[in-house]
Formats: structure tokens, C-alpha cells, sequence
């Protein structure tokens, strides 16, 4: 347990080929997920090297003049593939843009499934060769990560240990390069991100170049979201939320400005957002419902919720 009561685990204890630290693994990850929302894991897929390799790779990108960036600002797909220019999105129920630009890599699919599901082609970065490539390899090596978090969840929650497996195979999941640039005045109720949940089933986020994540505790107090730099903070979306009736909670978030002395320095960060495929039924499951917790969420399917969300947070009118 850190200091700010985000737990740590490792994945390392759920693939053992021991049952006990298989178990004290999904019991850490479920109990966390209960009273938090987020873990800070251990154990993953992604290397140092590969880390390393696309942040140098996205800050390259974002460097790139404006009318650069723009041209792969592609109408129409609400801002699901390329890149997305300052302020354009904002928290729900918020009026002000957010301080921060991004870019969306999506599913990598064969020609046969390109048909089967109507996702936008990613784009391809010119001016940044190794831009797209890096970007490939950290969506998968995020999807597999991801694959075991929710294999671990499935069976916390009762389920067969592989629920989730198809749901989530070919889904419709985003890496998400962010810039957060310099802040040069002070803004004006903005900031570089507004209070939220997040759209999906789980996000993982590999460590921001700077802090600014902070987490909303039960008791309404927000709290520092730190990592180690080998740890990956993971936590859970308003999708699995809604499909577990709120035994696991998704909790609110948010990027604050930092202290007026650092307004000089830019932040970048890059999470994953785990999405099922659209037409994975999200109605809550039968075994999170009980007298004490009644069904709270009426039956919808992930396209219709993300969809529902895109709206109400400015990327699609």
C-alpha cells in the first residue's frame, strides 16, 4: 500500500504456476478495485526500452509545427484515430476545454476483419518513422496486460476465469498520446484535465513525464496518484462499473495544473483504454445484484454507451 492508499500488485503472482499467489493477486486486485478504483501493478508487458522509445517518439510528434499536426486531424470519426488539437474536449458537465492535444492509435486489424468491424485505419505519422511502430507495439503489449487484469476481475467476480477474453479480442481500444503544453497564463477554470470517469472497461496508464493525477477517495478527499516508473497505474471504467452494479468502482479523476513555478514545463501521458467490442452487452450481471444492492443501471450495449459518452464530452456533436 503507498503512502496514498493506491495499492500495488504484481502480475508476476497471477501467472505463477503457484494457486495461492494466483488468488492473493485477484483478492489484492478485486478488494483494490472495491474500495479504490486503482492499483498501481507490477509485472507487466511493456519494457523500459519501449517506454522510452515512444515518449521520445510522441514528443517528437507533438513538436511538429501546428499546421503539421493538423493535417492529421481527420473530420468526421470523432477524434477515434489521429490527432485532436488543444481544447477540444472537455469533462462532462464542463463548458471548458481541457489544456491538452493527443493523438488516438486504435485496433490493429487483418483485411478480413477490417469489414467485421467499422473502426477508422490508424493513421501514419510521415515526419515521425518510428512514431507508428512504437505506437503498435505498446497497444499490444497494453491489450495483453489488460487481458490478465480482467481475467483476474472475472474471477473475483464469480465469472469463468476467460469472460471477458472475447469481449475484449479485436475490441475497440485506444492508446492515447497526450501533450499537455506549457501553461503561459493563468487559465481561466480550465485545467489539463477536468474531473472524470473514465468511458471504458479499464485504462492503463504507463508514468506521466510529470504529476498532476489525482484521485477522489470515498471520504471526498483527492489524493496523489503516484507510480513507481516500472508500475503502471490501472484503474476501472464507468463500462465495468455499470456491468458490475458498482461493486467495482470507477472512479473520478483528474489532471490539475501544476504549481505556478512549473507552468514552464510541458506533461506528457499515454493511457490505454480498454473497450470491449461495441456490441458487448453491459446490462449488470445477475451475481452483483442483491436486496442491499439493487439493479442501478438500465441494459445497454458498449457501442451505445460510448457513443452516449463521445457526445457528452465534445468529440462527436
Amino acid at each position: 500500500m503507498k503512502q496514498n492508499g493506491i495499492p500495488s500488485v504484481d502480475l508476476n503472482d497471477f501467472i505463477s504456476d503457484d494457486p495461492e499467489r494466483k488468488q492473493k493477486f485477484v483478492n489484492e486486485i478485486g478488494k483494490a478495485y472495491e474500495d479504490i478504483g486503482f492499483v498501481a501493478l507490477k509485472g507487466h508487458f511493456l519494457s523500459d526500452e519501449l517506454v522510452e522509445k515512444l515518449y521520445s517518439n510522441v514528443k517528437e510528434f507533438f513538436a511538429l509545427p501546428t499546421e503539421t499536426k493538423e493535417l492529421y486531424e481527420i473530420e468526421g470519426i470523432g477524434g477515434q484515430r489521429g490527432y485532436t488539437s488543444f481544447g477540444k474536449e472537455h469533462a462532462k458537465d464542463k463548458p471548458e476545454g481541457d489544456l491538452k492535444e493527443f493523438w488516438h492509435f486504435g485496433q490493429y486489424l487483418d483485411e478480413e476483419d477490417k469489414d467485421k468491424f467499422d473502426y477508422p485505419d490508424n493513421i501514419e505519422v510521415v515526419q515521425v518513422p518510428e512514431f507508428n511502430s512504437a505506437g503498435k507495439e505498446a497497444y499490444q503489449q497494453l491489450e495483453r496486460t489488460g487481458i490478465y487484469v480482467l481475467r483476474a476481475l472475472a474471477l473475483y467476480l464469480g465469472l469463468d476465469e476467460f469472460y471477458f477474453d472475447k469481449k475484449v479480442e479485436k475490441g475497440n481500444s485506444i492508446l492515447r498520446a497526450i501533450h499537455y503544453p506549457p501553461i503561459k497564463e493563468e487559465p481561466k477554470g480550465a485545467v489539463r484535465a477536468g474531473a472524470h470517469g473514465d468511458i471504458n472497461l479499464i485504462t492503463l496508464l504507463m508514468g506521466a513525464s510529470a504529476g498532476g493525477l489525482q484521485v477522489l477517495r470515498k471520504d471526498g478527499v483527492w489524493v496523489d496518484a503516484i507510480a513507481e516508473p516500472d508500475e503502471l497505474v490501472i484503474n476501472v471504467g464507468d463500462m465495468l462499473s455499470r456491468h458490475t452494479n458498482n461493486k467495482l468502482k470507477s472512479t473520478i479523476h483528474q489532471v490539475v495544473n501544476p504549481p505556478r513555478e512549473e507552468w514552464g514545463k510541458p506533461r506528457f501521458s499515454i493511457p490505454f483504454f480498454m473497450h470491449p467490442v461495441s456490441e458487448m452487452d453491459l446490462s449488470v450481471l445477475e451475481n452483483c445484484v442483491d436486496e442491499k444492492n439493487p439493479k442501478q443501471f438500465e441494459d445497454i450495449t458498449a457501442g451505445e454507451f460510448l457513443t452516449q459518452r463521445l457526445r457528452e464530452i465534445g468529440l462527436i456533436k
